[in-house]
């Protein structure tokens, strides 16, 4: 990676926990560590993916960066151009500006939009809120921002029941741009949609971002998606970034074995493409209770003494000028 490229978003040592309650009084008896002490530099103009099995904390990671989940430590420093940011300082009124630059599009094409409004009344809010008075001009922004995602500009009086699901993701992607973000947290955003119109909503994704200078945040369990959409990838398990990588260079030389696994699971039609499957050893630990040293040790054939007491941090294994992070005792090893 080269390091001259601007960070539009820095997060250090990021936590994450949920209390866990029991009792008739509720009290507090341990967290759930959904993200446990990310640190990652995101720049602009890139798509970063974010992969992991269902569970990582990769999801809650997306909405922590937007305080949608407030983080329980750490920082999440965002560089608008004009200065830096740390988002977890900023109260409700400062942290309304700046949504204007970062959102979101969910998993959920069918759940994201109010059933009870037309996609201009889903989509005008944003618009009202940031200044935008004139209604003829919030039906003028909201047609061409329809047209920006290939759907009709009449049809922004049309109620969510009437579109099919792809065409509620492009509305949800419409609805994301409406305010002219910097960043967009993609959340599993073509997960739910058939195969064929996910290839259009990811080209369609790719053509926007190029077109506005946009930054994403690919977070999928979808490996093929990733490799298709990233510039960079990251790796998390246990809410722990265990690796980082351009996409070329993980998904052509994985180093972690958690990675090797995931990639060992992507189903290839070409045979001499075929690697063979990685079954890993049970199940994922519970984020509760997580294990010493190195999470993913219970699960890892390569695991040794010093991965039970010891947590591996991130080093890079890279011999060029590009990064290629990896946390593990004995990557020469695996």
């Amino acid at each position: 990676m080269n390091n001259n490229r601007e960070i539009i978003l820095k997060l250090k040592n990021v936590r994450t926990y949920f209390p866990v309650r029991k009792g008739i009084f509720k009290k507090t008896v341990g967290h759930i560590k959904a993200v446990d002490g990310v640190n990652l530099e995101i720049y602009r103009g890139e798509t970063l993916g974010l992969v992991g099995e269902s569970g990582c904390g990769k999801t809650t990671l997306g909405k922590s960066i937007l305080q949608l989940v407030k983080a329980t430590e750490g920082e999440i420093i965002y560089n608008d151009k004009n200065n830096e940011r740390d988002l977890r300082k900023l109260n409700s009124e400062e942290m309304k500006d700046v949504r204007k630059k970062l959102q979101i599009v969910f998993q959920d094409p069918h759940s994201s939009l109010n059933p009870a409004f037309t996609v201009f009344g889903s989509l005008e809010d944003p618009l009202k809120i940031y200044g935008v008075k004139s209604k003829a001009e919030r039906r003028r922004i909201i047609g061409d921002l329809l047209e920006a995602v290939n759907m009709r500009r009449e049809q922004m009086d049309l109620y969510p029941h009437e579109f099919s699901g792809g065409q509620r993701q492009r509305i949800g992607i419409a609805r994301a741009l409406c305010i002219d973000p910097d960043l967009i947290v993609l959340d599993e955003a073509v997960s739910a949609l058939d195969v064929s119109i996910q290839a259009q909503v990811l080209q369609l994704l790719k053509k926007i971002k190029e077109e506005r200078n946009l930054t994403y945040i690919f977070i999928t369990h979808d490996l093929s998606v990733v490799e298709f959409v990233s510039d960079r990838v990251a790796v998390m398990y246990l809410g722990k970034i265990v690796e980082l990588a351009m996409s070329e260079d993980l998904f052509g030389n994985a180093l972690h074995p958690y990675t090797k696994a995931l990639l060992s699971a992507i189903p290839v039609a070409d045979l001499d493409r075929r690697k063979e499957r990685i079954i890993l050893l049970g199940d994922v630990p519970n984020p509760i209770n997580p294990p010493s040293g190195c999470p993913f040790h219970p699960r890892c054939s390569m695991s040794q003494d010093r991965c039970k007491i010891e947590v591996p941090h991130l080093i890079n294994y890279s011999k060029d000028s590009n990064e290629h992070l990896a946390a593990c005792h004995f990557i020469n090893q695996t």
